[in-house]
């Protein structure tokens, strides 16, 4: 065997190892990307488990403060029975206003209430005379009649949670969580005239964790702050109280391993309440190993052919060194040729992808219209909170209110009320189109959206109104009289138009819509056929006006410490019932405690509770007195405002230790060649958009710019020292090549390494 057989052999076999050493790292590149995904994903489903459970648990209370204001419960309540006698009138009203609420929401199938007065409990469709009679059908199993009868119904619950316990409902054994509230909602002896329990079943819980298990298999569980479980899904699960215990396990972790399985929490800030979510390893690596096992397949493969080929290749070109150089030169100039295959395969990849991304083009073009309708119906619900919010989801649907002012405007299709059929609704989902279309040819804009069967929403105020200047009232009648007049004569079709008050920013939509609403209202009671508008109308209202989505809305601005726009909330809710209601006293002080309720409910957060402002502010909100409307006004934006410069300092606090922390890492490990934003947000514990950023808007400079600026302040400072060459300097702040750094230093300090160290030097 000749000298240059064995040297093109040993380098055939040289080059055949590369693809060994790149299976195993696509091997160990694919687990990490593997547990990575699997993390978020997992993330992902808990975080939509916990927000549609909050959201359900939400509903359930708002159900109970629609309760707390129904007036024939409060009738009942109030009502002095005597020889036990019972009001089966007021009773069957009730049992008629409560039948439809189980409807909407699946946590209120199952529910009931407890008159203390007339010593009988009302469910939906049902009245029990005694509570042995409902126990009969439905009780905890371990729990005995007069247990259920003392710590449920004879004491007073304010918004209480009873974790899992076994139960039987007529003869059916499950495991439930129990909602239960006093009425009135201020009862705070030991016992109060009614209450209403809402039974959940764990069924209907665990199917919101479904997703997770689906997927990987293991199990899923919600436990409340005791560690106590609310629901579980899947089989394997360990016991939450042990697991909190167990050595090495940290509980602030969001994913960690724990035996086979990997643990992944998340908490919520509202209740307390932790959500975990247990991936089996090997679920967890099924795609790695699958990976595993067809890159060692082909790479064993390639070796086996490729050493095959080597043999052959070296024997025919052991030959002169100037034979074999040309031989390579020929070979490379027929590499065109002989990638022929490869190209065929790219060029197949490359159209196929051309063609899906206009495929994904053409579906994004389509589903504009959705998303534009979606953010429309979104901003006019008030669901958009903050400019931020408005501007992010109005970039998604290419639209927006962009910050001009305007009105919004709702026509009620007329001749349709209460007449629900396939071909009424057809003709009104047709009289919506005309409209809508009409509306175009007249204005030349299409901010509209449908808002039930027979109404559509207009916002007076886009980008394609731009055009053609800003509208004003006299604009808006004009063009809704000739909207009228067109419609009428071409279509036959009729409709009033009801407005609501200017807004002048895009946050204050929401509230010219309720506004809207609430002349439409005035308009139908009225029959009047002309246009109208909020300003034209009072109400006479025995209520106040404080609806549960406004203090939603006053309650999430306050959370994102928006003190101007939670001061606009303030000045809408007082005007309402100061300017467009004439309240009794009873009533205006009801108005009051409401609203000091909402900013006691805001104390009970963590932000809040940690803060040591809390008790000052509890007592400035409990001295808060039902004075006039001005003054009341004043000190509730105050209180506000204070509220929401505790989060701002909270979050800027938050934010400059999390800065200083990436500072820290930076300086630690700016030596290290392979540190990249990646490897800072996994030290942070952070996503990679989110650190930087945060550290750009905290520092004012790119966090890549920054880990620069320290490399280049260390060699700066080893070049002074002159104990290195300028390659070792390179490769002791964390560049891979010395070229590379001198490129880099020369373009920060304007000068190269070794002009810059012989300057020191002289």
């Amino acid at each position: 065997m000749s000298g240059a057989f064995r040297s093109f052999l040993i380098s055939y076999i040289v080059i055949l190892i590369i693809p060994s050493i790149a299976g195993y790292m696509s091997y160990r590149t694919s687990i990490s990307v593997t547990e990575e995904q699997s993390i978020e994903n997992s993330v992902t489903q808990l975080q939509k488990s916990q927000e549609i459970l909050e959201r359900r648990m939400a509903e359930v209370e708002g159900f109970t403060r629609q309760l707390a204001i129904n007036p024939d419960l409060n009738v009942l309540m109030n009502e002095k029975v005597a020889d036990d006698r019972t009001k089966v009138y007021g009773i069957w009203k009730m049992l008629r206003d409560v039948l439809t609420f189980g409807q909407t929401n699946d946590f209120l199938q199952q529910f009931y209430i407890y008159l203390s007065n007339y010593n009988v409990i009302l469910t939906p469709g049902s009245a029990y005379v005694r509570p042995e009679h409902y126990y009969d059908s439905f009780h905890y199993e371990d729990q005995s009649l007069a247990e259920w009868k003392q710590t449920i119904l004879g004491r007073t619950h304010r918004s209480e949670t009873m974790p899992l316990r076994p139960y039987v409902g007529k003869g059916t054994k499950t495991s439930v969580v129990t909602y239960m509230q006093s009425f009135p909602l201020d009862s705070f002896s030991g016992s109060s005239p009614a209450v209403a329990v809402v039974v959940i079943d764990e069924r209907t819980i665990a199917s919101l964790l479904a997703g997770i298990t689906d997927r990987y298999g293991g199990w899923a569980r919600v436990s409340d702050a005791e560690g106590k479980t609310i629901a579980s899904q899947g089989s394997g699960a360990p016991d939450m109280e042990s697991l909190g215990k167990a050595p090495g396990f940290d509980g602030g972790k969001i994913s960690q391993y724990y035996d086979d399985d990997l643990v992944i929490t998340i908490r919520s800030d509202a209740n307390g309440w932790a959500y975990r979510a247990g991936i089996p390893r090997d679920a967890l690596l099924a795609n790695a190993n699958r990976i595993k096992l067809m890159t060692w397949t082909v790479t064993g493969i390639a070796l086996a052919v490729g050493l095959l080929v080597g043999l052959l290749l070296a024997y025919r070109n052991s030959a002169p060194i100037r034979r074999l150089v040309g031989f390579m030169k020929e070979q490379l100039g027929m590499q065109e040729s002989a990638g022929r295959d490869e190209y065929d395969f790219l060029h197949g990849n490359i159209a196929e992808m051309i063609r899906n991304n206009n495929r994904l083009e053409s579906e994004l073009l389509r589903q504009v219209p959705l998303l534009r309708d979606a953010f429309l119906k979104r901003l006019l619900a008030g669901e958009l909170q903050t400019h931020e919010e408005i501007a992010a989801a109005a970039a998604q649907a290419n639209t927006g209110i962009y910050g001009h002012s305007g009105y919004v405007c709702i026509l009620q299709i007329k001749g349709y009320s209460g007449m629900d059929s396939v071909e009424i609704l057809n003709e009104l989902n047709a009289a919506r189109l005309v409209l809508k279309q009409a509306l175009l040819d007249l204005a030349g804009f299409t901010l509209t959206t449908d808002w039930g069967s027979d109404r559509i929403v207009i916002v007076f105020a886009s980008r394609e109104a731009e055009t053609g200047g800003e509208l004003g009232r006299a604009d808006i009648e004009e063009l809704l009289g000739r909207l009228s007049r067109k419609a009428f004569a071409e279509y036959r079709i009729a409709f009033t138009a009801a407005l609501g008050g200017r807004f002048q920013a895009d946050t204050e939509v929401s509230g010219s819509y309720e506004q809207a609403k609430q002349a439409l209202e005035h308009a139908l009671h009225a029959n009047r056929t002309d246009v109208v508008w909020y300003e034209e109308t009072r109400m006479e209202s025995a209520t106040y006006y404080y609806p549960m989505e406004v203090e939603q809305r006053l309650i999430g601005t306050i959370q994102a410490g928006e003190a101007e726009e939670a001061k606009k909330l303030v000045r809408s809710v007082v005007a309402q019932n100061t300017e467009q209601r004439e309240l009794s006293l009873e009533m205006w002080q009801q108005l009051v405690g409401e609203v000091k309720g909402t900013l006691l409910k805001l104390l009970d957060r963590k932000t809040f509770l940690e803060s040591g402002r809390f008790e000052p502010l509890k007592d400035r909100i409990i001295a808060v007195q039902a004075a006039d409307g001005d003054s009341f006004r004043a000190e509730i934006e105050e209180i506000a405002a204070d509220l929401c410069g505790i989060v701002v300092s909270r979050k800027n606090d938050h934010h400059t230790r999390i800065v200083e922390q990436i500072k820290k890492f930076v300086e630690e490990s700016f030596a290290d060649a392979d540190l990249t934003l990646y490897r800072i947000a996994e030290r942070a514990e952070r996503p990679e958009k989110y650190i930087s950023q945060l550290f750009k808007e905290a520092t004012g400079t790119n966090l890549s710019d920054y880990l620069e600026s320290v490399r280049m302040e260390n060699a700066v400072r080893l070049l002074r020292e002159n104990r290195y060459t300028v390659d070792e300097i390179s490769s002791r702040v964390g560049y891979n090549s010395s070229h590379s750094f001198r490129r880099a230093f020369k373009r920060v300090t304007g000068v190269s390494p070794s002009s810059y160290r012989q300057t020191a030097e002289d």
